[in-house]
């Protein structure tokens, strides 16, 4: 497969994984903001800084309430991170490989291009509740998801989209839960109040962990949330959980084409076996926001090798 075909397969997958997360990111803290006093925008903020784009949004947005924060993840078109851009991002992406994909993967991108456009051309945002919008774009985003993965053969191509999808995927699951975890610590007075109780669940709502979490373990327990969004090996969105599959991507695109480096497939599997090895209880003595800045410094070296090898 050609490198470039390749690299915008990767993009096209992980631009459509950043627009289902942040639109239920949205969707849920939207939710939470109704069980909240009124005019409490505190809880807003954290999304921005979730997404890494805090500059940019000072520099053009005077508070991070409700309608702003919306506006800037959701339909901002400067914002090359909001839903808009990535879905406009993952439709070009498409539109060049056309011939790798299918007529059905192909037609629904474009009702999400469509999906999208039309929301901000009606500006959404404005609205007084737009949680059924935001649930229409991820029902898009999953449909996509099921139409890549039934209608398109395990080559090289699908592999890569995979790889690229569950980068995002894990590099946002280790975001909301260090963002939302230093939120929760300072801002909750009483440990075990209901608005606690409420906080933890919001968390693992945004990233569609509740109801596998509740099943598992229960009672909401701080450590045995980490745990499971960190380390739980078979729940899809847990960090270990996706790099287990990046690696046996890797591993299935290099038994078909032998020009995956030894070292990027050594990395992989080097940063699965500490996941593997690491401790609820390790992680809370190393503290768990270093120890989460150390797991977004190798995902960033492992989608920063994955693109240097497209480049050659």
């Amino acid at each position: 497969m050609l490198s470039r075909v390749a690299d915008t397969i990767f993009w096209m997958n992980r631009y459509v994984e950043r627009a289902e997360n942040y639109a239920r990111f949205l969707d849920v803290n939207f939710n939470l903001s109704l069980e909240m006093p009124p005019n409490y925008d505190e809880q807003w903020r954290p999304l921005v800084v979730i997404t890494g784009d805090l500059p940019q949004f000072v520099e053009r947005y005077k508070k991070a309430d409700k309608s702003s924060v919306i506006r800037f993840l959701g339909f901002d078109a400067k914002n090359l991170n909001s839903i808009y851009s990535s879905i406009c991002f993952a439709r070009e992406n498409a539109r060049s490989v056309r011939p790798e994909l299918t007529k059905e993967v192909w037609e629904q991108v474009n009702a999400l291009y469509h999906l999208v456009k039309d929301g901000t051309a009606r500006r959404q945002w404005r609205r007084k509740d737009p949680r059924a919008y935001f649930m229409e774009i991820r029902k898009g985003c999953q449909l996509l998801y099921g139409l890549f993965d039934s209608t398109i053969s395990r080559s090289e191509g699908w592999h890569y989209g995979k790889i690229g999808q569950l980068i995002e995927r894990a590099d946002k699951t280790s975001r909301v839960l260090d963002v939302k975890y230093q939120l929760l610590l300072p801002s909750v007075k009483e440990v075990g109040s209901t608005l606690e109780m409420v906080q933890w669940a919001a968390l693992l709502k945004s990233v569609s962990a509740y109801d596998m979490y509740r099943k598992k373990e229960g009672k909401l327990v701080p450590e045995h949330i980490v745990g499971f969004l960190l380390f739980d090996p078979l729940f899809p969105r847990s960090v270990l959980s996706c790099l287990t599959r990046i690696e046996t991507s890797l591993f299935r695109i290099a038994i078909n084409d032998n020009e995956i480096p030894e070292e990027l497939r050594y990395g992989v599997a080097h940063m699965k076996s500490d996941l593997m090895s690491t401790k609820v209880s390790d992680v809370f003595e190393t503290g768990l926001h270093e120890y989460i800045d150390h797991v977004q410094m190798e995902l960033n070296k492992l989608s920063n090798a994955i693109c240097a090898m497209f480049r050659y």
